[in-house]
Parts: C-alpha cells; sequence; structure tokens
C-alpha cells in the first residue's frame, strides 16, 4: 500500500531507534502496514527489488512478524528485499528471518549538553567560523516557506557547481518542503542580505534522541568557514533547548570494521565495501562527508548494515545505487 504520513510518523517517533528514523518521511516512499498493527517498513521499488530504508518500525513484539508480512508481499510481487542502514539492534532479527547482513558503513553523533568549541581541537574549526562571521555572515533560523525560490536556486547553483554528470542524491538523504517540513528546522547563511547557504535538520528519535543534520547545500562562492558556522549556530540554539544529540547522519564506506560484521555476513561483501572506502569517492562522496563530521569530534560511532534477502546479488547493489541516484 502507499506510504501514509499518518501511519509512518507515530510508528517511527515510537518505535525507531535509527537516527536517520526521519527520512522515511521522504517523498517517493512507500510503507508496508500489516493488519491488526501500527507498525511499518519503508520502502521503495527499484526493479525486481523493494529496497528497505532502516528496519522495522515496530512495537519490539510485533517486528518479526511484520517483517515476514513484508517478506510475503515481496514475494508476491516476485521482489527480492535489500534493506539498508539497518542498526546493530536489527541485525539478529534479520539474520533469523534468512537475511545476509554486512557493515555497509557508520554514522556520527555529537553529545550536546557537554560540547563546546573551546580547547585546542577545535582551533581550527574555530578560526574558520570566525573568518565566516568577519566575512558579514548573518545565521538565522527561518520557515522554508519564506525562502522556497532562494533555497532553490542555491539547490541549482550547488548541484552545477558539482559537473554536469553529477546528480543529486535521494532516498538516504532528506529533502525541504512536502508535508514533513512543518517538523524540520532550517538555518540558512545571508551574505549582504542573500542567502548563500543552508543547513535543514530532522528530529531524531530512540535511544539518542536530537535533531539529525540533514540536508546543507551552498553557492559555489560561499567564503570559508560559512557551513561550520550554520552549524555551530544550530548546535547552541538545541544544546539551550535541551536536546542530547546532534546527529551527522549515515555515511557509507566509513567506520568499517571487521569486529562489526555478523554471523552471516558475506565475506566478499565485506570485501567489495573495502574496495569502495579506498576507491568509491566517484560513487559517493565519503571522504570529504566524513572530514566534516570528523571536525565537530563525535562522541558516537553507529555501526550502519546492509542486508541482503537469501543471497547476496550484483542486482542487489546496482539496483540500490540507482534508487539512491549515484550512477
Amino acid at each position: 500500500m502507499k506510504r501514509s504520513e499518518a501511519r509512518v510518523r507515530p510508528a517511527i517517533e515510537k518505535y525507531a531507534d535509527n537516527p536517520s528514523a526521519f527520512l522515511a518521511l521522504n517523498s517517493g516512499n512507500e510503507a508496508f502496514c500489516a493488519p491488526g498493527g501500527d507498525g511499518v517498513v519503508v520502502y521503495r521499488r527499484a526493479g525486481r527489488y523493494l529496497v528497505q530504508f532502516g528496519g522495522v518500525f515496530a512495537p519490539k513484539e510485533q517486528r518479526a512478524e511484520l517483517l515476514r508480512e513484508f517478506k510475503g508481499f515481496a514475494a508476491k510481487e516476485r521482489r527480492r528485499i535489500t534493506a539498508i542502514q539497518l542498526q546493530t539492534t536489527d541485525v539478529e532479527l534479520y539474520e533469523a528471518e534468512g537475511f545476509v547482513v554486512n557493515q555497509v558503513g557508520a554514522s556520527y553523533a555529537v553529545r550536546l549538553p557537554e560540547f563546546s568549541l573551546r580547547g585546542s581541537k577545535f582551533v581550527k574549526l574555530r578560526n574558520k567560523i570566525a573568518r565566516a562571521r568577519r566575512s558579514g555572515l548573518d545565521v538565522r533560523e527561518v520557515e522554508f516557506g519564506e525562502y522556497a525560490e532562494q533555497l532553490g536556486r542555491i539547490d541549482e547553483n550547488w548541484l552545477s557547481s558539482k559537473g554536469r554528470h553529477v546528480k543529486e542524491i535521494e532516498f538516504l538523504v532528506g529533502q525541504l518542503g512536502g508535508a514533513a517540513q512543518e517538523y524540520r528546522r532550517l538555518f540558512v547563511g545571508f551574505l549582504d542580505g542573500e542567502p548563500i547557504a543552508y543547513i535543514s535538520y530532522s528530529p531524531s528519535y530512540g535511544s539518542s534522541p536530537g535533531w539529525l543534520h540533514d540536508l546543507s547545500r551552498r553557492i559555489a562562492e560561499t567564503p570559508p568557514g560559512v557551513m561550520e558556522a550554520l552549524n555551530s549556530t544550530a548546535m547552541d540554539v538545541f544544546r539551550a533547548e535541551g536536546a542530547d544529540w546532534l546527529h551527522f547522519g549515515f555515511t557509507p564506506f566509513t567506520g568499517l570494521d571487521p569486529g562489526h560484521e555478523p554471523p552471516r555476513h558475506s565475506p566478499l561483501t565485506a570485501k567489495f565495501m573495502r574496495l569502495l572506502a579506498a576507491h568509491g569517492e566517484s560513487v559517493y562522496p565519503a571522504r570529504s562527508q566524513l572530514a566534516y563530521k570528523q571536525k565537530w569530534a563525535p562522541d558516537l560511532t553507529l555501526p550502519e548494515y546492509i542486508g541482503f534477502a537469501g543471497s547476496v546479488r550484483p542486482g542487489a547493489i546496482w539496483q540500490l545505487l540507482r534508487v539512491t541516484n549515484s550512477i
């Protein structure tokens, strides 16, 4: 059945222990809901696959049954399931249901109540932020509707600066606008009164609640330090409001560790992930993303996983790359 925000949002708020779970509300996603329960499985169709996002969002005692129902749904459609951004707590369930599970990357988070830019380890970061502010940068939290057109121009400039063959990543990153926009927070950098950069933050639920540093864009001519100044301002606001964590989200092909691999993992897939970590910048800009996240000295690193129903097939990886617009 088509996804319903009225069903998905309460499920992720109550049951998700995934820092990126809010991305389940992205337009283009669908949700499978079994009769009699209030849990959901969020997915997209891609060729002969259903690419499932973020685990099963349901009460613990209902997760196994809902996953079985979803497997039955996929079988009726003659499609195979690939599950992306599974958490450590999902691994046992998916292995028990016949999935081959491998680590695919990691997510990173900063504990806000204790965070401060003081100290020698943040000297470079403080200098970048100070330089941006000296350029005349004005950081404000704004409503999306007031600046939608200007932010759209930032998106166009940002994408064109990447080269004509580069496409915008989808599915595993956030969006602006739509029915879920009212729950997001938006910080915009202005120079001479004109928006030049923004960062959108989404709610994060579960055992490390707070905010997810989600979608960020800037024009090519943005002075150094602007994105850092935007994020620093947002962190100050969130900390003053009593938020516990700022999550920087999932970065594929980073934080890979043989010690994180589950018992039923595929050694060949693990080798492939390490190959992408070393040489996969053309597929996903993992190194630059990780460098930005590590500037903030994360307190928490969470391994994230990919699960293949039955066995690993090359088509599953291909369709995952297609649905995320990576190829």
